[in-house]
């Protein structure tokens, strides 16, 4: 069972998709993962140097029955998952993935927050060393949230997983945008989902990449599409949000040279 001061760390990533062949085929190209076969489920896992660091699995037909488009899930480390999806219950989210077991790996749950947003407890059976400051390219560096309601998902995720806020900023009419972070260090925003956003209210993961330039290069190269940037975002950094051939959303990150 993870220390407690994991609590709140984003610690794995999962991709649901229609077509995993072709999703492994589009992000090897647009993020330089690797991949690696685990025989024990027969589930690929994303690497990083060799290093896993999420996985891709193909879309339960029940979800895509009930309108679910494919779409990424992040895993937050907790202490006790079943203690932190019984207060997520209490506090009004919805349990759609029970605490239930990976052998020898973890035990995870599903939720969804109160305004709809998906995101996952996991209590991992080890937990790799934290990297300090920012992850290295490839590895996720930012984790935004759209939401109808900022200040009552903030109130909830704070309660949950621990996380602080760390500073926030006037996006004029799109209102505040808020960072968060744990133990001193950031890890992403939370801001209010325009009318026009298309969507529930979710969670975007943003993988960083040497050059979002050549990055956005790779996914109109492989058939994907380039929703919004590159942009420059305060401070420095370069953005962009893609889409990939089965719709899944996501986006990459470049940090601004020292």
């Amino acid at each position: 069972m993870p220390e407690e001061s994991t609590r709140g760390r984003f610690v794995w990533y999962d991709l649901m998709t229609t077509d995993p062949e072709g999703a492994k085929a589009f992000y090897t190209a647009v993020t330089g993962w690797g991949t690696q076969v685990w025989e024990e489920m027969s589930y690929t896992m994303w690497t990083v140097g060799g290093t896993p660091i999420g996985g891709i699995m193909t879309l339960p037909a029940e979800a895509a029955a009930a309108g679910a488009p494919p779409h990424w899930l992040g895993y937050v480390a907790v202490p006790d998952v079943d203690a932190t999806t019984a207060r997520a219950r209490e506090l009004g989210a919805a349990v759609r993935v029970p605490p239930t077991d990976i052998p020898t790996v973890g035990r995870y749950s599903v939720l969804a927050d109160p305004q709809g947003a998906l995101i996952a407890a996991y209590t991992p059976a080890s937990v790799a060393p934290e990297p300090e400051g920012m992850p290295p390219v490839g590895e996720f560096s930012w984790h935004e949230l759209a939401t109808p309601d900022p200040e009552a998902a903030w109130s909830f995720y704070q309660d949950l997983f621990g996380w602080e806020k760390m500073s926030e900023f006037d996006m004029g009419p799109m209102g505040i945008y808020q960072i968060f972070g744990r133990r001193g260090t950031t890890m992403g925003g939370i801001f209010r989902q325009p009318a026009e956003m298309p969507g529930p209210p979710a969670w975007l993961h943003y993988a960083r990449v040497a050059d979002v330039n050549a990055a956005v290069e790779a996914v109109t190269r492989q058939g994907g599409q380039v929703l919004n940037g590159p942009m420059e975002v305060p401070g420095g950094d370069w953005v962009a949000q893609i889409l990939d051939l089965q719709g899944g959303l996501t986006a990459v990150h470049q940090v601004k040279s020292a």
